[in-house]
């Protein structure tokens, strides 16, 4: 998928007045996109729309104006783009109660081993591939950013785009467990993201 650039970035005039209509349509993008994990996890599968929308938002909130500084974060956020063959997601450990939090994240150590979650294309298993640096030996993030490596084959891209064939994403850790099937409608975003540029 094609990296996000400098002249994608729009000033933060210019995304104020847009903002309304953008936000709008990123949340019809994310929901199409979007696959919930059981009670506690979702992942949303990410491409150019929804990494420029956090780039965005970003510069907006901290006010970044500056070049070098606005690069910075086109830098930091186009490692969640996928690369050639890939999709890519944010996984979001969600635990409300604060005092649950960090006992809840604790059990989850272990969850980026390459082990635990896998998307399951027509029976094969595509073990997820976690960003580094997002989990240590005692401690995990409750943001998680992965890629599932699924080949460049036109007929995967193809039977993705009519549905044709069954997805899902399988969670499988010793202290939690879930399987979501994929939407044709989210298959087609998929399907949508092995496209080459």
């Amino acid at each position: 998928m094609r990296k996000l650039v400098l002249s994608d970035i729009k000033n933060l005039h210019e995304y104020e007045l847009i903002r309304p209509d953008w936000r709008k349509s990123v949340i019809e993008e994310k929901a199409r996109r979007r696959v919930f994990l059981g009670p506690k996890m979702t992942l949303v599968f990410e491409n150019r729309i929804t990494v420029l929308n956090q780039v965005q938002e970003m510069c907006r909130a901290e006010r970044i104006v500056r070049p070098e500084a606005v690069q910075h974060e086109i830098d930091t956020y186009n490692e969640l783009l996928p690369d050639a063959g890939e999709v890519s997601g944010t996984l979001m450990i969600e635990i409300t109660q604060q005092d649950r939090i960090q006992p809840e994240l604790d059990q989850l150590i272990g969850l980026g081993s390459g082990k635990h979650i896998w998307l399951e294309v027509s029976g094969q298993k595509v073990p997820a591939k976690f960003l580094s640096g997002q989990e240590r030996e005692d401690r995990i993030s409750a943001v998680q950013y992965l890629r599932f490596p699924l080949g460049l084959d036109a007929g995967l891209r193809a039977a993705l785009e009519t549905g044709g064939i069954p997805v899902r994403v399988v969670v499988d850790h010793p202290h939690y467990k879930a399987v979501a099937e994929l939407s044709t409608e989210t298959k087609r975003e998929l399907a949508r993201d092995l496209t080459p540029d």
